[in-house]
């Protein structure tokens, strides 16, 4: 898989890009955190107990407000999978869905060992932040897709029958490869999906939120992203049930004010791709700002914290940064990890050259993201 030449990155491009990096990784993980709070509460008991808005502000889950959910756990082994993409190139080995299959490989090893393994020399920083061994909702499809070492593919795809989010809410990271053309992040996102979900709505959902997202890195508005993922989805095969589900969604914008109900008619109250991706666009597409944007998300009756971490994704590759609630940020799980791999991220993309080469590379470096 090839990718466009590299971009001359100028200063004031390079902080827009790490301001849109941070905006998606930190948004999708809020987004996650105020929808674990609603997580299986439904609507009318979220009315019932935070009144006729539902809920507002961040909740309690998992012991404490801000936390978080599988979607921001293996959101950042996706990262983590790119940049170690990018380092191993040098080597002269490129081929990106098998770096990502080893970092999601990395996360399962989280979801059941008790804490990083210090003998593994291959795992790297993120692999070593404690605070991601624990189990918070991971889709079962996840579980068994990375069970074993077996690289699941387009021909051969792992859990051929699943069509739940779980491939669909870690996908935002290929998006931000703003240097690729976007039928290469499709793809990579589509081959990626495949490791853990074989349904085609499920892995062409996940090719279409990373064009979604390709398009609002790089400065686009949402409409002329999602039109820019559908020209995507045209040519593959079976794209018509996410097609027309991103088309309800445009559509939607149009039939009166946002509100839970049209959410969830969308698709956020079941847990296929489709439908979350549809709920997603839309409530990024109407919220007013990056707060209504994910309320609007997390109050329905289904998995929330996918709503909400798929619309905090894309508002944050909106808007930047600077526009999420300080005051969620402030209680937000493993934020300083989140911005350290945002920056990594953003670093390795913009000034990966000046890092490591295949005659001499930084030891740091190369110690946080080993080539092996």
């Amino acid at each position: 898989m090839a990718t466009t030449a590299a971009a001359v990155w100028g200063r004031a491009e390079q902080q827009d890009f790490r301001a849109r990096v941070r905006g998606c990784l930190l948004g999708g993980a809020l987004g996650d955190a105020l929808g674990a709070g609603a997580e299986g509460r439904g609507l009318a008991e979220l009315r019932e107990t935070h009144g006729p808005d539902g809920l507002t502000e961040p909740a309690p889950a998992f012991g404490r407000r801000g936390a978080v959910t599988a979607a921001t756990q293996m959101t950042l082994f996706t990262v983590d999978g790119l940049i170690r993409a990018q380092v191993r190139r040098d080597t002269g080995a490129w081929h990106p869905p098998t770096d990502i299959h080893r970092a999601h490989l990395r996360w399962a090893a989280t979801q059941r060992d008790w804490g990083p393994d210090e003998r593994r020399k291959d795992n790297g920083w993120l692999a070593h932040e404690e605070w991601l061994y624990t189990r918070r909702n991971p889709p079962r499809a996840c579980l068994t897709g990375l069970g074993d070492e077996r690289l699941g593919t387009l021909d051969n795809p792992k859990n051929p029958e699943a069509a739940d989010s779980g491939a669909l809410f870690r996908s935002a990271p290929f998006g931000l490869l703003v240097g690729w053309e976007p039928q290469l992040v499709c793809q990579l996102a589509v081959e990626c999906a495949a490791q853990t979900h074989g349904a085609p709505a499920a892995r062409l959902a996940a090719g279409a939120f990373a064009v979604v997202v390709h398009g609002l890195a790089r400065g686009g508005s949402v409409e002329t992203a999602v039109e820019r993922a559908l020209e995507q989805l045209a040519a593959r095969a079976d794209h018509e049930p996410v097609t027309e589900a991103l088309g309800r969604a445009l559509g939607a914008v149009r039939e009166g004010a946002p509100d839970p109900e049209r959410v969830a008619a969308l698709g956020a109250a079941g847990d296929r791709a489709e439908g979350q991706l549809a709920a997603a666009v839309y409530c990024a597409l109407v919220g007013e700002d990056v707060r209504h944007g994910l309320r609007l998300a997390v109050n329905h009756d289904g998995p929330s914290a996918v709503t909400g971490a798929l619309t905090g994704a894309l508002l944050g590759a909106l808007h930047g940064e600077t526009a999420l609630p300080p005051a969620w940020l402030a209680e937000l799980e493993g934020r300083a990890t989140v911005l350290e791999l945002a920056d990594d991220f953003s670093m390795e993309m913009t000034q990966g050259a000046a890092l490591h080469g295949p005659t001499e590379s930084s030891p740091g470096w190369l110690a946080r993201y080993p080539r092996a």
